[in-house]
């Protein structure tokens, strides 16, 4: 199945794609769908209303995550020309829901960062509550995937060790379109698909998630260990080599870019860059 978060009406609805319509499931976005124990059996029914795919806006997938942990170094390559050795645990950061937005929606650069930077990301979404969840447990938590880009302010990220001042802005992390589940994916819960990104039509990243140095199963197990994972929550998991920062010379994000992050199988991100001025 293909789930999204539509707005319409001057509200969202929970959706799923049916060739070019998407059927009304009957809550009020997919954070609150997943809440329910037998979701994907409401998910798979037939709806009484339905919307045009053509010309959707597209909401944040979930719009109000509980939270929304982030994979860091998680590529070889990445890793690679980030000069850093192989890490032997992820590492994580976190950001919060006001820096989600849709997958068509602006982006938007504030005027504090020079160096404002893209990542594309394979992301996936939890589907049941879970604690230190262990092999078929962890594996069953994953509701799907989509995609993200965890666009960053280098200048901030490296005022200190700690990342989340450079990750979590305002209307800066663009999840979606969909929500589509392990069994329409070659690799099922862990799996291995093209991954790109582009800059005005030109290609700045292209890997696939079978690069990953820790897969989805193992970072559900691992963040399960340190926080509960509820139903909706996000776990991005990280980005392959070809980001801004780590060109010569480093190139970012001014203003007036569109930037498409595509993933084979789950969708594709097509956002306009705009600047924000300073209170």
């Amino acid at each position: 199945m293909k789930l999204a978060t539509l707005r319409t009406g001057g509200t969202t609805r929970a959706v799923r794609l049916e060739g070019d319509r998407l059927v009304d499931l009957g809550a009020p976005d997919l954070g609150a769908l997943l809440a329910e124990r037998d979701w994907a059996s409401r998910a798979a029914a037939a709806g009484d209303t339905s919307y045009p795919r053509e010309g959707a806006d597209f909401a944040p997938l979930v719009p109000r995550p509980s939270k929304v942990v982030c994979v860091g170094l998680n590529y070889r390559d990445h890793i690679q020309e980030m000069g850093r050795e192989l890490p032997e645990h992820p590492t994580l950061f976190a950001k919060f829901s006001d820096s989600l937005v849709g997958a068509n929606d602006a982006v938007v650069r504030p005027a504090e960062t020079e160096k404002f930077d893209w990542e594309a990301e394979l992301a996936l979404v939890v589907g049941a509550p879970v604690r230190r969840a262990r092999g078929a447990d962890a594996e069953a938590a994953i509701a799907g995937f989509t995609v993200l880009n965890d666009i960053t302010c280098r200048d901030w990220q490296f005022r200190t060790r700690e990342w989340l001042q450079g990750k979590t802005w305002d209307s800066t992390t663009p999840v979606g379109p969909y929500l589509v589940t392990p069994d329409e994916l070659p690799g099922g819960v862990r799996p291995k698909l093209g991954l790109s990104l582009s800059v005005d039509g030109e290609t700045m990243q292209s890997d696939s998630t079978g690069d990953l140095l820790f897969d989805p199963v193992a970072l559900v197990e691992y963040v399960s260990t340190v926080v509960r994972l509820n139903p909706g929550d996000l776990i991005a998991t990280g980005t392959p080599g070809g980001v801004g920062h780590a060109q010569t010379p480093a190139r970012f994000l001014s203003g007036g870019e569109t930037v498409v992050t595509e993933i084979e199988g789950l969708g594709r991100l097509e956002n306009r860059v705009i600047t924000e001025d300073a209170a």
